[in-house]
Formats: C-alpha cells, sequence, structure tokens
C-alpha cells in the first residue's frame, strides 16, 4: 500500500514480497527500476506490479495475484491479450525470420490498411511515437521552410527534446525547457498554447505569421487524462493552419484505431470533410511490438527521402514481426470489437458516476470513443490547468483500493484507462464490485 492509503478493514493488501524482490534488482541496474517513468508507481506508492503473463483482460503477477486490466500496455492491446490470432501470425512471422532490413510483404500490406481506415495517403514505418512526432516535426520544417511548432499545455507528443517544453511567461511567448537535459536552444523555437483556446491559436498566429511551420496536437489529449476537444477545436485548427501555410499534425498514437475504427479523427474529422496533413500513429498498430508511423498528404510525404530532401531512416523500421502484429490486430478490429468495447465502457463508466455519487465524491468521467478517464474535480476539464485540480491524494487512495481488490489502473491520476474486446462480464463485474469499497477508501482521503 502507498502511504497514507487507505482501505475499508475488510479488504487486505495483496501480497508483493515477488515483486518488491525483483524491484530491489532492477533498481540496482536500471534507473528508478523501470523503463518507462510512470511504471514505478512514484505518483500512488508502494510497489510496482511486475507481470508474469497476461490473457484476454487479465493480468497475473510474479506472486501469483490476477487483476483486471485497465491499461492494456497503455492503449495497444484492443483485443486483449495473447488473442490467439495475434500469437498465431506472429509465431508464423518468426519462423521466416525477425528482422531483414530489406523491404517486406506485411509492411506493404499494413500501410495499406492504415490508408484505408485514416486521412492519409502514404506512411512511413518507424518504431515508437516519439520518433514519429520527431519524423513529423521534421518533415513539416523541411516541406514549408520554416521553423516555429505549435503545442499545447498538456499534450504529449513523446519525449523529443522540442516538445518537452512548458509555457513561456506570456500568453504568446517561445517556451522554456520543460526537463533538465533540454536546452534552450531546443525549445526556443517552440510556443506552448493553452488547449482549447481559439484566441491563444490566432494570437500566435498573428504573433509568428510565416514562421509557423506546423502546430501539433494529440487528436483528443490522454496524457492529462481525457480531455476532447471541444466541438470544431480540431476543425479551426485544420482550418487556420491551412490559412496560414502551416501544416496540421494530428498526433493519434494513443487515440489512432483505439477511441474509434479509424481512430478520433472518424469521429470529428471524417463528417466534416477536413483532414490533417500529418498523423502520427502507434500503439495499437503495433499490436503490442514496438511500431509507430506517420503518414499524410502524398506531397508532403514526397519530401521524405528517398523521394525528397528530407533525411529519415530507421534499421528495424517496419520490422516483419511487428507490422505483421499490427496488421492481424487491425484486420480483427471489426465493427463488433469496438461496439463491445464501447458498451463495456459505458457500463463502467456508468458504475463510476453512480458510486463516486453516493459516496459525496467531486469526480468528472470524460471520454473519446472507447477511451475514458476520471478526474477528482469538478468539472468539465477542457484544459491542463483544470486537469490539475483534480485531487491526486484521492486517486492514490483509490487506486490502491482498487488493486487489493484485483483490478489495474493506471498508477497516475493523469491517464486514460482502456478496455479491449475480451472484457467480459466477469471482468466487467469484478471492477463494478471494486468501485464502492475504493470509493470509501478516496472518501475518507478527503475527509
Amino acid at each position: 500500500m502507498g502511504e497514507n492509503a487507505r482501505v475499508p478493514d475488510d479488504i487486505s493488501p495483496l501480497s508483493a514480497a515477488a515483486s518488491e524482490a525483483l524491484f530491489a534488482r532492477a533498481k540496482t541496474v536500471t534507473p528508478g527500476g523501470v523503463n518507462s517513468p510512470v511504471r514505478a508507481f512514484n505518483a500512488v506508492g508502494g510497489t510496482p506490479r511486475f507481470i508474469r503473463e497476461a490473457k484476454g483482460a487479465w493480468l497475473t503477477d510474479v506472486d501469483g495475484n490476477d487483476y483486471v486490466d485497465l491499461i492494456c500496455s497503455w492503449g495497444p492491446m484492443l483485443l486483449g491479450h495473447a488473442h490467439p490470432e495475434v500469437q498465431a501470425a506472429v509465431l508464423e512471422a518468426v519462423t521466416r525470420g525477425t528482422s531483414f532490413g530489406t523491404p517486406t510483404t506485411p509492411e506493404v500490406e499494413l500501410a495499406e490498411e492504415i490508408v484505408s481506415r485514416a486521412p492519409v495517403e502514404k506512411v512511413r514505418f518507424v518504431s515508437s511515437g516519439t520518433e514519429a512526432t520527431m519524423s513529423a516535426i521534421r518533415l513539416a520544417r523541411g516541406f514549408t521552410g520554416r521553423d516555429v511548432i505549435l503545442k499545447f499545455a498538456g499534450n504529449y507528443h513523446g519525449h523529443v527534446d522540442s516538445l518537452l517544453a512548458s509555457a513561456g511567461s506570456g500568453l504568446v511567448t517561445h517556451a522554456i525547457p520543460g526537463t533538465p537535459g533540454v536546452p534552450e536552444s531546443s525549445t526556443e523555437l517552440t510556443v506552448v498554447l493553452p488547449y482549447n483556446d481559439r484566441a491563444a491559436v490566432t494570437a500566435a498566429f498573428e504573433s509568428y505569421r510565416d514562421r509557423v511551420a506546423c502546430l501539433i496536437t494529440e487528436a483528443s489529449p490522454g496524457n492529462m487524462g481525457i480531455v476532447p476537444p471541444e466541438p470544431g477545436f480540431n476543425e479551426f485548427l485544420a482550418t487556420t493552419c491551412r490559412d496560414n501555410g502551416a501544416l496540421f499534425i494530428s498526433d493519434e498514437v494513443m487515440t489512432g484505431f483505439r477511441a474509434g475504427k479509424q481512430g478520433q479523427w472518424g469521429l470529428d474529422g471524417k463528417s466534416e470533410g477536413w483532414a490533417p496533413d500529418l498523423v502520427t500513429f502507434g500503439k495499437v498498430m503495433g499490436g503490442g511490438f514496438p511500431a509507430a508511423a506517420f503518414g499524410g498528404r502524398a506531397d508532403v510525404m514526397g519530401s521524405l527521402s528517398p523521394d525528397g530532401p528530407v533525411y529519415q531512416a530507421g534499421t528495424l523500421s517496419g520490422n516483419p514481426v511487428a507490422t505483421t502484429a499490427g496488421l492481424t490486430t487491425l484486420r480483427l478490429a471489426t465493427d463488433e470489437v469496438y461496439d463491445h468495447i464501447s458498451q463495456a465502457a459505458e457500463t463502467v463508466k456508468a458504475a463510476i458516476v453512480e458510486t463516486f455519487t453516493k459516496a459525496g465524491l467531486p469526480h468528472v468521467v470524460q471520454a473519446t470513443g472507447t477511451m475514458f478517464s476520471v478526474f477528482f474535480a469538478e468539472g468539465p476539464v477542457r484544459n491542463f490547468e483544470e486537469a490539475k485540480t483534480t485531487d491526486e491524494a484521492a486517486y492514490k487512495a483509490f487506486f490502491h483500493a482498487m488493486l487489493d481488490q484485483g483490478v489495474y489502473l493506471p498508477p497516475s491520476a493523469y491517464e486514460a484507462w482502456f478496455l479491449s474486446s475480451a472484457h467480459d462480464e466477469r471482468a466487467v463485474s469484478q471492477i463494478t464490485e471494486a468501485l464502492p469499497y475504493a470509493a470509501e477508501a478516496a472518501a475518507k482521503e478527503l475527509s
């Protein structure tokens, strides 16, 4: 249990002895004992669980505890863990070899599948979402011949130096480094704006005029909790960029093929008739493997090497095993899959609202497509400043109370919750039945 986290008297913490031992070993050879910071449980306290295996909607840790999984590898496991058809395709691919450094059939087929679903004409594969956004920005600068980047506070686009930036002292000023190790020179051409603020976007374009190469935004932010774009906001961004000769980059690393069959664009762009100039993808399109991509208009993508002068390369880009996993996942991601996940998510969201209301907990549940998150705050939450009003201590108590009842939530108050097509009645029931105890723990923290 994390410090100060409390649960009702009849719920006992699950054993974490084996995880504690592994965590101690890991900290001697790995910074913080983890390979991505949120895994360390720093935001919620306690011992991170080391997972031994996963199947369907369930995780099993090294102590033998089972948990309903509500992070799904932070989104990719749309079909649940160890899906038999994905596993079979991957195993067959591995028998042919794991990496060739040459073009392969699966990468062509996966690119065709992405182009058929998303508002892009051509796609280039990379190995991570960070690499995708970094490459998209370089391409935008090369294509436009401009240098300034616009982004929004609370939107995360990977650990690219120029995007690890905090807002400057004024509404429209160059950003400052958001972490040690990022020099001012890396962020001096980045402008950070408040999200969902049209006036700030207009002011930025007026200030920098013909210097803005691109505006990048999460299609629907999920890294400060789910904070959906207000109606028409993404269309406004696309139109404003076009009118000012800049490129609009929609970051769908998280939402792509997860929020819906066509990502966030399918929810708020397709019907309105607008499209981004560039889109970044990751997570679901890799089927659980380290794969990502960026794509867009054919004329913009034509500026990439070897066709054009903007250089980008990667030894493992388009890896045949990863693209096979992604292709199989997308082919299995039917309308029925999304309907199932949406229905399960609606059940969980309704149970949260009912339970929190009875417990007198301040809360707002926000969603986009199949993704949602819970803020321990009065809503709605429209930007990063409002997201930060969530009560982190209450979430910490809530997290551990759920964990001790076999429900694995994101170990941070500012992350999205994910379900899969494998979340059946049993899994959903375990979540909803755990809520009253966890709500009581959170209410005690607030009292």
